[in-house]
């Protein structure tokens, strides 16, 4: 396992910055833009492009994985071992011409991440996770950090596409809002576990949102320290169709579970 571990690795950090800086080159230039779905999605050629390097990469170095991605599915193969790949998280912020976007590139194996890489080509930062390996950025380990004045907390929101204005989810992100220093929305996750796993960020909330941006990022806050839990503080692991989570550093982790069970009782969502 380590020997693949090491390879993939490997593999994984020289293929992202390749799709990284695709996407680089081509930001706030002339590019084709289709809706996805009902929700406001969109897809590029830039994801398609940085997508099929990164598959063909993959397929070559790991012929016998499983490989889902965002834009071409699932390769059909049966196996331990399954890549998840996001090649452009991010795209509605890269569409409108916002730099804000990352690539993502997790493994799995038995349904549990093991590695997690994650670019972003504006500042070239590149996040790597290796399980029981440390939370690493450009080549430094790094640590969760704890904000001691939970009154001053801020919140990375998540949800999915499909959420939109479910009324539960406006009542806790209307909670958030005004019970924190600062609620955020990014429209790109991966950047988020990225700023709750280097200290930039305090905690993350995510509301019924699954995909392939989502286990790179639990692995890194992970192995920078912190903690993902569900919305009862039962810790997380494995692969969920519709998680509710909780990420943050361990001593916050009654702060939001209390955080979020008076946000869900519409009679307190407006204190």
């Amino acid at each position: 396992m380590q020997e693949t571990l090491v390879k993939a690795q490997e593999v994984a950090s020289k293929v992202i910055i390749e799709a990284g800086n695709i996407a680089k080159d081509r930001f706030d230039k002339s590019y084709s833009i289709e809706e996805k779905d009902d929700f406001g999605d969109v897809v590029t050629e830039v994801d398609h492009l940085a997508e099929g390097v990164i598959l063909n990469e993959l397929s070559r170095a790991f012929p016998n994985h499983r490989i889902h991605s965002e834009e071409a599915g699932d390769n059909g193969l049966e196996s331990d071992w399954l890549w998840m790949i996001d090649p452009l998280d991010g795209t509605n912020n890269f569409a409108i011409g916002f730099p804000v976007f990352s690539v993502s590139i997790t493994l799995l194996y038995k349904r549990e991440p093991v590695l997690g890489v994650i670019y972003e080509p504006m500042v070239n930062r590149l996040f790597i996770s290796r399980k029981g390996g440390g939370f690493i950025c450009n080549n430094k380990i790094i640590k969760i950090k704890k904000n001691e004045n939970v009154n001053r907390l801020t919140v990375g929101w998540i949800q999915g596409h499909a959420v939109q204005n479910d009324e539960k989810a406006v009542r806790l992100r209307h909670y958030i809002d005004l019970n924190s220093k600062r609620m955020m929305r990014l429209w790109a996750p991966t950047l988020q576990w990225c700023m709750l796993a280097k200290g930039d960020i305090d905690g993350i909330i995510l509301y019924n949102s699954e995909g392939d941006d989502l286990y790179s990022g639990i692995l890194m806050v992970k192995e920078a320290g912190g903690i993902v839990v569900d919305f009862h503080g039962n810790e997380f692991t494995g692969m969920s169709s519709e998680p509710y989570l909780i990420a943050c550093h361990p001593d916050h982790k009654h702060h939001f579970i209390q955080m979020v069970k008076e946000g869900l009782q519409p009679q307190l969502a407006s204190i």
